[in-house]
């Protein structure tokens, strides 16, 4: 399937006052009976929470991801708290779902349709597999989680599709059998080894299976045979009985000697022996059986097409004897046949018929528009009482629920004495639907349109809808024709949010678009797809034939195009590299089959393709070839010439798909236009495109078997393909499709169906690393470099003068240097070109004009007001950025507009902000939210949804959230302490308007003057942002808290960001004034605010997002439980892990401090249990990283440990440890993982924490990383507390000896050891297409290995690991910004980034050990240097010469944090700082100007004038570095350490102080003649001086300095303020 963008995004969804369709196709109880799961026939899967004590069912959430109906639902786990379902549908996609939150765990699609799906726990095996049936020969083994086939059972004798299957394991013996049954009436018999069932468990090959111990039929063929997966095994007996196409087949459990098989038009009673027929019983006129399953021995329950439930006693006569006397004998055998039973062959009579005795049936029904899907569950018994139901769903969505009553013996004799025409019905004990849940819902669920709804006029159905994400706006199309556009973000907080908007009439104004007559289907703005179109041009396809383009500034019709004699279904756009005259075509599908390009601008139909037979189901282009290629439901594909409109073949069967095939390798992209069609889910009309994936599937019903064969050896992927882009053609993944490419945009807005006869309802993505990019994008755009650099963000200065420094000094460098600092200088000039450029890009917000004139400045007072000019001049009421110059019709906006139009983004952060904030948590703080930062109250639970893997996604359905009659009442008893304020009694006014008419609001308390309903919803508000919002999932816990987070971190970073509109346009003005510099004082005159009312502000502003953030990173779990929450969901440690290094910086920042916070309140108790959990994924390593350990053999299962690690079987923890997380790493490694914490009890410490076996090599490389940075950052951070307690008993001794690994202390180093090998690894391995040069996962393990580097240390080759970090850092730009810069970088700039930081934390953390791993680095470049000639080596590669500003910039800090750490190290400092200088800078300046931060220490001396620099190091010696020559001299000069040391000014004397032995020495160097030969320096005086005051001496480095008064005389100036001099 598609991979999901790694981006977080928060669906929200808006239902609408309708319940979406669901005609229900499959349905499963879970075991627990507390999940209902309904599929239906268009895709959806609706979950249900049931009351297991009442039956009472309540729709909870909608599964969207399948195309196609969904064929088959089956648990994934015998576990019973294991909540994972598997669906698979009739295209062949198959899905597991994690029944908590919804989330999609794992999606594949096989070119296999399965029609049944049997969950069965083989022997041998540690959980269920599946065994699946369906169009196709072979009974297929799949694995539940990974959805990987395991083997398949095949047919040597008439291999045909099987029709009915079942598994079961004969009483007394080991082995598992498979019966099944073909459509021609072949029934086949498998006999399963242990061997079978280690196949997927151990992930190793098949040992050989013993054969089975059946008798041996005539075609019987060992199983022993078998070596692998892939070879086939074959059925041990075959035999032909009358009963063609039966639909289900059971074996009794009571007594396995009896089978029931069920077909269309009788049902039978076989025996399981010879398979000879006990009895039969003919459906019931005008009804079909569909299927069956025995209650008891005796009693069978089968159903029929209708809905009903036939209950019927078995003739006791047929089944005694033998069966029920002897032992039961082994399958297969014909030893005790019933056949010899003397009553067997005897006449049959009355009492030999099955006995009907009860009908289970709904009363007064009306006939159903498809056969029902039913179900009859067994379950374990309650109080006593048995628990038999019959469930089932029908196709107008209705779920119906019979209690099976027992009947005694006694009352079936009772029951046969009377005489009735029909046996009596029984109604059922439950109903429900969605529609009945929906009518429920006082008021009912919201539309995000609701305010155009008036009490008089209904509303009318919305059909069709586009979101503009640049302007903001949603289009919709209604039934009637009439297509309205609004402000979107505008509309959705008059829907959910309380505030001042509630109160005004016709807010937000909208446009209305009048062309059509009759329903719209399909909406297109072609600029969102491709940029060469007109922005301001929207085009519109109706059930009236016709196609409308529009002009949106004018809000006019510019043409309409009628050349469809069917309704208009779809709408595309055709590729960008079409030719220019198709460029500028949009393409039209009809229900007439045809399909038409229509030039925009030369307003007329450039080619008709109307030939075609069948309906269109996919459109494909060859644009090289001027191709466009039309594929039908009958699977035929037409190939149309675009430019003359000739039909230019037409092709059938393989020969079509493999040219839609072609068209996909063409051009990757080639289908993408596809996306941008209708607007619905499934947005095509109801009689246009068939189901994309149907066609595929109707030609497999129709060819035969070879040919099946044939495509799936042509291989799975082409098919998988085809089937990807049929899907991006409509249906969910088309709305996914177009959510992944427009990932830019902060919020978008998808028009939601289920069914294409639904109206539409919405659903809102906010995509929170594009909202935090945009707001910092646009504070960014309006500030200089200057303020850049003042606030932080960048440390372009710093670094550019490092560079200067490492380059040489050459004019044209100089040149370079001031040209780089003028373009750095804040040049007001400058600066407002850079800002028409942005504007061009429309990034900047566009209140530039106009800053002078006053008249911007009333407008805003006006607006505050609520006031807002209309173009003409006249006032008009509210507040948008769309209303448009009609009169100008240039489509100029009106100057009006500029003010606040840019806003749209700080609307959005609003109103997500809003939504996910946890009111009722802090009275105080939902204070300061409301009136500082500008938050609003919702107005009702909100519907969140999730988006997991592939793009399936989740979407709470409305009446999940107001189930709770729990809810504590709101403020003290009876009083409704709803803030009285104007705004809330506007907004529930308007809800409540609704529904009945007011009275006046008079002095009575509010709660009075509203309908009850009202007040019950507040207080469900209330109980569920509270409490149940962080009660639904922890997956949906974690990504809202990451998304409050990391706005309000966002927020808190921006100048004085806030919601409140005054607020805003004054922090508009504000940065208005400044940018043109307006004075002050003008600005105060005009009702301005002075300096340090904004700073004050500003601070408190801070404060309130800080706040905010503190809230939902560390107290919220607390909180929540206070307000008496039990099953608060914590954030998923992994979830927070994979984003460690996310993409974007906020949400990384947010993941990171949510992680560290959640680790902290585990305590080191729990910290110790994830460690122990996730300790078996962490990849082997040898000791030299780069090698992998050979951990990846394949031991034979009995040696199950691996490198100290004892009890973890390799197979089934470990990938190959050299492959990190595969080709897929960027998508693979953020796709959340599905909490280990979901099957905890909601009260379970997290030291119950296990994780789940990995299923698939993927998943397991998955693990790998999440333990990696897990176990990584849990080192880092609390390393040293993870030591385990010394003084262990003995048994505690022995079980650490058996097993499991410890954590990161000094005395047990393992872990530590193992986890710092992989995090080398990540930062050492070269890269490769499985482990790419910068990936999230890299760049965490260079932030851990930072981080935590005192505790990794000792098992780290430091030199390495410095050098490689260097190397990132070197590679890259040295413009990259600092670490508090939020908007995203390149990858290899942000690997930049973060090494850069990892190298301070480790300088910083041990100063000692980077400066002398560094000096031996240098040492060893320097004799590299001396013999690079002899060598040929070119060193200007070397990363010591490449990182030298990287190097000195370290240096420098570490002078500056730490000098006396560095005084230690003298002599390496210089060794480095000497590196890294070029050396024609020393020529003609002092080392103080040039590297003034090392000249801080008195023991550094610099001759210009002979070009030497000395340098005194702790032990006392002296090192003289010769600059000429490049050489440096060691002397030992004093017993202690020198203290000072000064050159005289002519070079001649070099004096030298160490206090510690109150001494003074004079040294002259003197060289050979001319300067040949080697120079000496000898000591030529030496004094000894006064020593120094006690108290002084604590401070070494600032203990004396040495200053020459002539070329002869030093003076010696102590801190003590005294001064002696000495001569030489």
């Amino acid at each position: 399937m598609m991979a999901a963008s790694t981006n977080l995004v928060i669906p929200v969804v808006l239902w609408g006052k309708t319940a979406p369709t669901h005609c229900i196709s499959s349905i499963y109880l879970s075991r627990d009976q507390k999940n209902l799961v309904t599929g239906c026939y268009d895709g959806q899967i609706c979950l249900w929470q049931v009351d297991p004590e009442t039956l009472k069912m309540t729709p909870r959430c909608l599964l969207v991801g399948h195309t196609a109906p969904v064929l088959c639902l089956c648990k994934a786990s015998i576990l019973v708290d294991n909540n994972y379902i598997v669906s698979s549908s009739e295209s062949g996609e198959m899905c597991t779902w994690d029944l908590v939150d919804g989330k999609c765990r794992e999606a594949a699609k096989h070119p296999y349709v399965h029609t049944n799906m049997q969950a069965y726990h083989m022997a041998g095996t540690d959980d269920v597999r599946l065994f699946c049936n369906g169009y196709y020969a072979e009974v297929l083994i799949m694995d539940p989680f990974s959805l990987e086939l395991l083997f398949t059972l095949s047919s040597r004798v008439n291999p045909d599709w099987i029709s009915a299957l079942h598994v079961l394991r004969p009483a007394k013996r080991k082995d598992d059998v498979v019966l099944a049954l073909t459509t021609t009436g072949t029934i086949k018999v498998w006999t399963l080894s242990s061997a079978l069932g280690a196949i997927g468990s151990m992930g190793e090959g098949l040992s050989a299976g013993k054969g089975s111990s059946g008798t041996a039929s005539p075609t019987h063929t060992p199983s022993s045979s078998l070596q692998s997966p892939t070879e086939p095994c074959y059925e041990n007996e075959s035999k032909q009985i009358r009963c063609l196409n039966a639909l289900t087949m059971t074996c009794c459990s009571c007594n396995q000697r009896t089978v029931l098989i069920v077909c269309s038009k009788y049902w039978q009673i076989f025996d399981a022996g010879d398979f000879s027929v006990l009895c039969s019983v003919i459906a019931p006129q005008s009804e079909r059986w569909m299927g069956g399953d025995f209650l008891s021995a005796d009693r069978v329950l089968v159903w029929s097409d209708e809905g009903k439930g036939y209950l019927y006693q078995l003739p006791a006569n047929k089944l005694k004897g033998k069966a029920f006397s002897l032992p039961f004998n082994v399958l297969g055998t014909t030893a005790n046949c019933i056949a010899d039973h003397k009553d067997f062959h005897t006449r049959a009579v009355d009492a030999d018929n099955p006995f009907l005795y009860c009908i289970l049936s709904v009363p007064s029904e009306k006939p159903l528009s498809c056969p029902p899907a039913v179900e009859y569950f067994f379950g374990p018994a309650r109080h006593g009482k048995s628990s038999k139901y019959l469930l089932r769903g029908d196709s107008d969505g209705n779920v119906i629920l019979w209690n099976v009553p027992d009947v005694t013996d006694g009352q079936l004799a009772q029951i046969r004495q009377e005489e009735f025409v029909k046996p009596p019905g029984l109604p059922p004990n439950y109903t429900t639907s969605l529609t009945k849940a929906w009518a429920e819902m006082k008021p009912p669920p919201v539309g995000i349109l609701d305010q155009l709804d008036t009490p008089e006029v209904p509303g009318v159905k919305l059909t069709a809808s586009i979101f503009l994400p640049q302007q903001g706006r949603l289009v919709c199309g209604r039934e009637d024709g009439s297509i309205v556009i609004v402000p979107a973000v505008q509309s959705i907080m008059l829907q959910l949010l309380h505030g001042r908007h509630q109160q005004y009439d016709d807010w937000p104004p909208h446009q209305l678009l009048l062309g059509h007559s009759g329903r719209v289907n399909c909406l297109l703005y072609p600029h969102n797809v491709h940029s060469h179109y007109e922005p301001s041009q929207l085009v519109s396809g109706g059930v009236d034939f016709a196609v409308c383009l529009w002009d949106l500034n004018t809000a006019s019709l510019l043409h309409r195009f009628c050349v469809h004699a069917g309704e208009v279904t779809q709408l595309l756009v055709p590729p960008s590299d079409c030719s220019p005259r198709i460029q500028k075509c949009v393409c039209s599908v009809g229900s007439d089959h045809s399909v038409a390009l229509l030039g925009l601008t030369e307003r007329k139909c450039v080619v008709l393709a109307s030939r075609h037979l069948f309906p269109v189901v996919t459109i494909k282009w060859r644009p090289l070839d001027d191709f466009m290629v039309v594929g039908c439901s009958d699977g035929t594909v037409y190939v149309w010439q675009m430019e003359t409109g000739h039909l230019d073949r037409v092709l059938h069967g393989i020969s079509a798909e493999e040219v839609l095939c072609a068209c996909d390798d063409n051009v990757a992209g080639g289908g993408s236009g596809v996306s941008g069609g209708s607007g619905g889910l499934g947005g095509g009309g109801e009689m246009g495109l068939a189901n994309p994936a149907v066609h595929f599937f109707r030609g497999l019903r129709h060819r035969n078997l070879s040919a099946i064969r044939h495509a799936t050896q042509r291989g799975l992927h082409q098919l998988q393909q085809l089937h990807h882009d049929l899907e991006g053609e409509h249906g969910e993944s088309a709305e996914m499709a177009l959510l992944r490419k427009s990932r830019a945009f902060p919020l978008m807005v998808q028009g939601l169906r289920t069914n294409p006869r639904d109206p539409e309802g919405h659903v809102l993505f906010f995509d929170i690393e594009a909202l935090a990019v945009q707001l910092l994008s646009e504070e960014y755009s309006t500030m200089s470099p200057g303020t850049l650099e003042a606030q932080g963000l960048i440390n372009q200065s710093v670094y550019s003068k490092v560079i200067a420094l490492t380059q040489s000094a050459s004019p044209e460098a100089h040149k370079k240097i001031a040209d780089f600092f003028g373009r750095v200088k804040d040049k007001a000039g400058d600066m407002e070109r850079i800002l028409k450029e942005k504007d061009r890009h429309g990034l900047l917000a566009k209140m530039k004009e106009g800053a002078e004139n006053v008249q911007t400045k009333l407008q805003a007072r006006a607006e505050i007001a609520g006031f807002r000019q209309g173009p003409d001049g006249s006032p008009r009421k509210g507040s948008d950025g769309s209303g448009i110059d009609g009169a100008d019709g240039s489509g100029r906006k009106p100057r009006s507009l500029m003010l606040l139009e840019s806003n749209t983004t700080m609307e959005v952060a609003q109103v997500l902000l809003s939504l996910l904030h946890a009111w009722g948590m802090d009275q105080d703080l939902d204070r300061v939210c409301e009136s500082t930062l500008g938050l609003l109250r919702p107005l009702l639970p909100v519907s969140f949804g999730l988006l997991s893997k592939g793009g399936y996604m989740s979407l709470l359905l409305p009446t999940a959230l107001s189930r709770d009659p729990s809810a504590p009442p709101i403020g003290a008893p009876g009083a409704f302490d709803m803030k009285a304020s104007s705004e809330s009694k506007g907004a529930l006014k308007n809800q409540g308007s609704k529904q009945r008419a007011w009275g006046g609001m008079g002095g009575r308390p509010l709660e009075a003057d509203l309908p009850p309903e009202m007040v019950e919803l507040e207080r469900k508000t209330r109980a569920f942002t509270a409490r149940e919002h962080w009660e639904l999932s922890t997956t949906m816990t974690t990504n809202h808290l990451l998304a409050v987070v990391a706005l309000a971190n966002t927020l808190m970073s921006m100048n004085n960001a806030t919601f409140v509109p005054e607020q805003e346009r004054r922090r508009k003005l504000h940065r208005q004034s400044t940018r043109v510099a307006i004075g002050w004082a003008e600005t105060e005159a005009e009702g301005g605010e002075s300096e340090d009312a904004y700073t004050a502000r500003q601070a408190q502003i801070k404060q309130g997002w800080s706040l905010l953030a503190t809230l939902h990173c560390v107290l919220l779990p607390e909180k929540v439980a206070a307000a008496g929450s039990r099953s608060f969901k914590r954030p998923q440690v992994e979830m927070m892990a994979r984003r460690w290094q996310d993409h974007c910086l906020e949400v990384r920042e947010a993941a990171q401090a949510l992680l560290l916070a959640e680790l902290g309140r585990m305590g080191p108790k729990g910290r110790k249990a994830l460690v122990d959990s996730w300790a078996p994924y962490l990849p082997l390593y040898s000791e030299a990283p780069g090698q992998a350990a050979s951990s990846s053999s394949t031991p034979s299962s009995g040696s199950a440990s691996v490198q100290g690690q004892p009890g973890v079987a390799p197979q089934q923890q470990q990938a190959p440890p050299g492959e990190w997380g595969g080709q897929h790493h960027d998508e693979e490694e953020e796709e959340e993982e599905e909490g280990v914490e979901e099957m905890l009890a909601p009260d379970s410490s997290p030291a119950a924490y296990a994780p789940r076996k990995p299923s698939s090599l993927a998943e397991a490389k998955r693990r790998q990383t999440t333990a990696v940075v897990l176990l990584g950052v849990i080192g880092a951070e609390f390393g040293q507390d993870m030591e385990t307690n010394k003084r262990r008993s003995a048994e505690e001794e022995q079980r650490r000896k058996r097993g499991s690994l410890e954590g990161f202390g000094i005395g047990n180093n393992n872990l530590a050891r193992l986890t710092s090998l992989a995090l080398t690894h990540l930062l050492l391995a070269p890269p490769s297409p499985r482990l790419p040069a910068h990936t999230p996962l890299r760049r965490a393990a260079i932030d851990l290995i930072g981080r935590g580097f005192t505790v990794w240390e000792p098992y780290l080759d430091v030199s390495k690991i410095l050098l490689a970090l260097l190397e990132l850092c070197s590679d890259s730009d040295h413009l990259v910004p600092s670490m508090m810069y939020g908007l995203p970088l390149t990858p290899a700039a942000d690997s930049c980034r973060t090494a850069r930081h990892a190298l301070t934390l480790i300088a910083t953390a041990r100063p000692a050990a980077f400066i002398t791993t560094m000096a031996r680095e240098v040492a060893r470049y320097n004799t590299l240097q001396q013999n690079a000639q002899t060598l040929n080596v070119n060193l200007s590669n070397s990363v010591l010469h490449r990182a030298k500003p990287e190097i000195l910039r370290g240096v420098e800090l570490l002078i500056d944090k730490m000098q006396s750490e560095m005084a230690d190290l003298l002599i390496e400092v210089v060794d480095i700082v000497l590196h890294c200088l070029d050396p024609g800078r020393l020529k003609t300046r002092g080392l103080a100007e040039v590297f003034p931060a090392i000249c801080r220490f008195n023991q550094v001396s610099h001759c210009p004038y002979t070009r030497r620099i000395a340098v005194g190091a702790k032990n006392g010696n002296l090192a003289i570095y010769e600059l000429r020559s490049s050489k440096c001299q060691l002397i030992t000069a004093h017993g202690t350490a020198n203290t000072a040391l000064s050159f005289s000014p002519d070079g001649k004397y070099l004096a030298s102080y160490a206090c510690g032995e109150n001494k003074l020495s004079f040294w002259q160097t003197s060289t050979g003649m001319f300067g040949l030969g080697n120079s000496q320096t000898r000591c030529v005086k030496t004094y000894t001086t006064t020593p120094i005051a006690e108290i002084s001496s604590l401070n070494p480095i600032r203990l004396a300095r040495l200053v020459w008064i002539n070329n002869r005389t030093v003076s010696l100036l102590p801190t003590d303020g005294s001064e002696t001099r000495y001569n030489v």
